[in-house]
């Protein structure tokens, strides 16, 4: 079956709805098959409403990435500058590992439609759906010994959150270290790693996993809960391009910031961000759980826990789980 003429058929009824009765009739095919052509034009990002007595109509249509309205809309020096848009891809990280090994120049961005394998911290899967998200990684070349590694997650989850509070005007803050959060549930995902030679780093792959036209129906049940898109949150559609360009003019600036100035302004804004301080909380490390209040980042970019007993941890990795309540 012809996905164009389905698609033709939809544009032409408008607002109105078409059952499946109809649409078999009109173009000559089972009821099955309009179904199944249905489901792979939401593949491509196309959005239908389906109702049991009235049929299917067609809500909304995917807005592609497109590489040149991407390159002028722009402000940085070198971010973003060497960019390349894919559709269907396993993984945007795994894609720029290998051209930061080939020696790609730093800036150079990969993002796709869709990945097939997304990834995220503690090696987790991210659902990226066809057309709904921003899935990128990008190639940093920072001249600076293999420790700081940690403060480059942070300075990008500063970044993030403050180019897409910007845009779309969402309360967005950051949960230790670098997940983006609107009301407890989760937006974003950020994935450095990184290689390095003689102690220094000799260049991080930066991945950025955004949901932002994601509806309910791209999410697994199971996640719902936990996850959230801009969309969502906000009850309207964001262009993936503005917030691109956006983010990478935000977190050049604050790069270039950091190479100068060092950690320390980055650290104050990622506090000023955060959702994870001053709350008892269960930390999961690899040594075991703990309880501790987070009380603010140390200067090397750990988290600093104050215990029950007074005294003061830093951790450089954990997972922050439950609130503790108040007794």
């Amino acid at each position: 079956m012809n996905t164009n003429q389905l698609l033709k058929l939809f544009e032409q009824a408008g607002e109105s709805f078409l059952s499946g009765e109809t649409v078999s009739k009109e173009l000559g095919v089972s009821r099955t098959a309009v179904w199944k052509s249905i489901h792979k034009l939401q593949e491509q990002g196309y959005e239908f409403e389906a109702s049991r007595k009235l049929g299917y109509r067609l809500v909304g249509r995917p807005d592609p990435l497109d590489a040149s309205i991407l390159e002028g809309m722009l402000k940085t020096r070198a971010f973003g500058r060497k960019l390349v848009v894919l559709q269907k891809v396993d993984s945007t990280q795994n894609i720029v590992q290998q051209l930061a090994q080939q020696g790609a120049e730093e800036g150079t961005l990969v993002l796709a439609e869709q990945q097939l394998n997304g990834r995220g911290r503690m090696g987790r899967g991210w659902v990226s759906p066809y057309g709904k998200g921003l899935w990128m990684s990008m190639v940093l070349r920072p001249k600076l010994p293999v420790g700081s590694a940690p403060q480059l997650t942070l300075l990008t989850a500063v970044a993030l959150c403050r180019s897409l509070r910007a845009e779309t005007a969402l309360d967005i803050g950051i949960k230790w270290p670098n997940d983006l959060m609107i009301g407890g549930r989760k937006l974003s995902g950020i994935l450095l790693e990184s290689a390095a030679e003689d102690e220094r780093l000799s260049y991080v792959v930066a991945g950025i996993g955004i949901s932002v036209n994601l509806t309910t129906e791209d999410y697994p049940a199971e996640l719902l809960e936990r996850a959230i898109s801009l969309r969502l949150a906000a009850g309207r559609g964001f262009s993936r391009a503005s917030l691109a360009a956006s983010f990478l003019l935000e977190w050049e600036t604050l790069y270039d910031l950091y190479l100068t100035e060092g950690f320390a302004p980055i650290r104050s804004i990622w506090e000023a961000l955060s959702v994870s301080l001053h709350k008892k909380t269960v930390l999961r490390t690899p040594q075991g759980s703990l309880e501790g209040t987070p009380v603010g980042l140390h200067e090397t970019g750990a988290l600093m826990v104050k215990m029950e007993d007074g005294t003061m941890q830093t951790l450089f990795s954990a997972e922050m789980g439950e609130v503790v309540p108040k007794s």
